[in-house]
Order: C-alpha cells, then structure tokens, then sequence
C-alpha cells in the first residue's frame, strides 16, 4: 500500500465545494490512474482482474489482483489454490474470491505521474459536464451576466461558471459595452465542445422583454394576463400583445401600472427603448388596427380567406399615413411579425385616386368595345349588300338566258 496522507482528502473536498466537482469522481479517478499506471510499469494490456483500493481511514491505496479459489491452479493470473488463499484468508472456500495486493516496489512515483494526468483530466471532463447540464436547463431564459472585454466584435460576458459569447448580431445596435458592467443576456444556445461548452446569450432577443414584463407584472405571473405575442427590433421599438383571462382586468392598463410605473422600470432597463403594448384580439381585423396603432384606421380589407397566405389591406387617413408605414417601415414591419399578417398600407387619396383610376380604365374598355361592335356591324352589313348584289346578278343571268332560248325556238 502507498501512503498518500490526508491531503487528498482535503483538495478533493474542496474542489466539490468551489468548482461543483464530486469528492466520489476524484477518487474513482485516482484508483483508475493506478490502474493504468500498473499496467504500463507491468507493460500488461489487459487485467481485468486488476483493482485500486483506497482506504480513506488510513490514507493509502493499493493495487489489487482479484482471484478465484480452486483445486487445481490452471490459470494462475486469474486463480489461487486453497492453499495458498487461505495464508491471506484463513474461512476462504473454494469457488471464493480473493483480494491478493500486487502493488509494485518502487511504484508511487510512477503512479504520482500517472494519476496528476488523470485526475487533471477527469476534473476537466466534470467540469464540461457539470456547466454543459447547468446551461442546458438555463437555455431559453434570462439571466445575469459582468461584461469582461470585446473581441473581434463579440461581447464577452462571465454568467457563473464559464464566459458566454454575444455575437455582434445579437447585440443592441450603438449601445456601448463597457467591460465590468452588469448586463441581464438571454440564454440562446449550448454547444459541446472539447473544451469548456460554448455558451451563446443574447442582448437583442424578444424573449428579454417577456421576462421583464413577467417580473414587472404580477399578473401576468399569476396567468391573469397572457402575453400572446412579441415583435422586437432591439434598441429601437418592440411592439408586445396582451389578452386578459379576467374580464374585469384590463391587460394593458396592468402591463403599464400605476402612473406608468412598470412599463417606465421596463423602458429604463431596456435603455429607453420605446414599447407599444396592444390588446390581443381573436378578430384578425381588430387585432391588425390595435398593431398598428398609434395611428389611426379607417378601414381594413381582409385580401383572402387562405390561412397560409394572411393579406390585409389596411386604409389610413392622408396624414396617418407616416405614421403608420413608420420610419423605414419599422411600426407596419413589427405589426406584420405581431399579427402574422402581410399587411398593405395605404391612404385615403391613394385609395380614391385607384378607384378613379379604375373607372377611366373601365370607360375606355367599354368605349373600345362599342367601337368594335360598330366595325362589326360594318362588316355584317358589307357582307349581306354582297350577297344581295350577287343574287341580284344571278338573277340577271337567269333572265338573259330565258330570253336567249325564246329566241332560239322562235326561229
């Protein structure tokens, strides 16, 4: 037996506290070390047989050779005679087993290497995995995070155990990242890799405003108020869509709060982006004017009945039209990923201007039609005159030659 002393202990308890890392783990480790290093210095390839023991009382460990008690030795690797198993065992039967030490001289130093290789090892894999199942079920919710630097254009930002990456994609536009602030990110994905997992968060992602909405609203925690839909474009606008479960609470007015208190404590956190929150409706037309908003509607025009292909015609008043377009198209933009309808803005002149449009197209269609019904009748007249002139030339013929034949019998 090799005598490692207390001290193993006491690292191992403390690795299990800061890194999470089981005191069990580090010992299997240990004894699967020596196991390996056994077989090197023995230059075996397979010993099944073979077995490191640890004794936590005495603080040594020990390699161990497990072998069957029989009558007549054959195998003597794997079997023992009675004889000789019961020197180390004096009840041992036939058909027991029994642990013989085979520890070699000379073999802590040897093992020492062997198992820094190891246990430094495994304790990298426990790590992985212990961060890789505690981001697997972060993944899809919000959390809190300390910028540590930028580099290449990603954020990198310390969430705990390991430092996640924000892509430039996912980052807020012109906000700037200062290295030690404290960012609240969304948790987007968790890949394996061969080191630590790679961690991706997101500063930019709608999921944020819902997790803000859920912590800022009670009754939304208490499923009173549903938030049935969310368009973002981070840093800018989000539009978001609630619907009330009780008649008697009105979903936007608890999504604002008293004085605006909850919708301003949202704002703040999201650096005064503007929110527009509208009331869900089950009626496609209702719903699409309440997205639009703030501006006003005169009318909408469902396009199609189809499901899948979802046109509106939505008509605005000369001097909403701006508004509800939106500067580059963001309010009409973020009603269309609201609602799921493609929605057609136009105004009330455009409108009248169409309808005039069609109807001049629909006199001149008409204009053009009479003038070729009168080409026709041209025509059909033309053609009866022939035909009445060639019978009245047949006729002339069949005349003149009744008065040849008369002459001809005359004389």
């Amino acid at each position: 037996m090799i005598k490692i002393g207390t001290a193993l202990f006491e690292a191992c308890e403390e690795l299990e506290r800061e890194r999470g890392i089981s005191k069990d783990v580090l010992i299997a480790s240990l004894c699967d070390a020596m196991v390996a290093a056994y077989k090197k210095h023995m230059h075996v390839k397979e010993a099944a047989n073979i077995e490191a023991i640890l004794d936590e009382q005495t603080g040594e460990i020990g390699v161990f050779s497990t072998k069957l008690v029989v009558k007549e030795v054959e195998d003597p690797e794997l079997q023992i005679s009675l004889e000789e198993a019961q020197e180390i065992d004096d009840e041992v039967e036939i058909d027991d087993e029994v642990k013989i030490e085979v520890t070699p001289d000379q073999f802590g130093r040897i093992a020492a290497q062997s198992a820094k290789q190891v246990i430094t090892q495994r304790i990298r894999d426990a790590e992985r995995n212990n961060i890789l199942n505690e981001f697997l079920e972060k993944k899809g919710t919000l959390t809190t995070g300390i910028i540590q630097r930028v580099e290449n254009r990603n954020v990198i930002v310390n969430i705990g155990k390991t430092d996640a990456i924000m892509p430039q994609k996912e980052q807020i536009p012109r906000e700037y990242y200062k290295p030690g602030n404290r960012i609240r990110v969304f948790v987007l994905n968790v890949k394996e890799t061969n080191r630590l997992p790679q961690v991706i968060v997101s500063h930019a992602h709608a999921e944020i405003v819902r997790e803000l909405f859920e912590l800022e609203v009670p009754e939304i925690e208490d499923g009173i108020v549903e938030i049935k839909s969310i368009s973002r474009e981070a840093g800018f606008r989000t539009k978001i869509a609630v619907w009330s479960n009780d008649p008697e609470v009105d979903s936007v007015g608890a999504c604002i709060g008293p004085r605006g208190s909850r919708i301003q404590t949202i704002v703040g956190e999201l650096k005064n982006e503007k929110i527009d929150i509208v009331r869900w409706s089950p009626d496609p037309v209702e719903y699409i004017v309440n997205a639009i908003s703030p501006a006003r509607v005169v009318s909408v025009d469902i396009m199609t009945d189809d499901e899948e292909t979802k046109d509106a015609l939505v008509v605005v008043p000369d001097d909403q039209l701006s508004l509800a377009i939106g500067r580059e198209g963001q309010n009409v933009r973020l009603a269309h990923r609201l609602t799921g309808w493609k929605i057609d803005i136009k105004s009330v002149s455009q409108m009248e201007n169409e309808e005039a449009s069609r109807v001049n197209n629909y006199d001149y269609d008409e204009n053009v039609e009479d003038e070729e019904r009168a080409v026709d009748s041209d025509e059909i007249n033309e053609e009866i005159q022939e035909e009445m002139n060639q019978q009245a030339y047949d006729e002339e013929d069949m005349a003149a030659e009744e008065v040849e034949e008369e002459t001809s019998e005359e004389e």
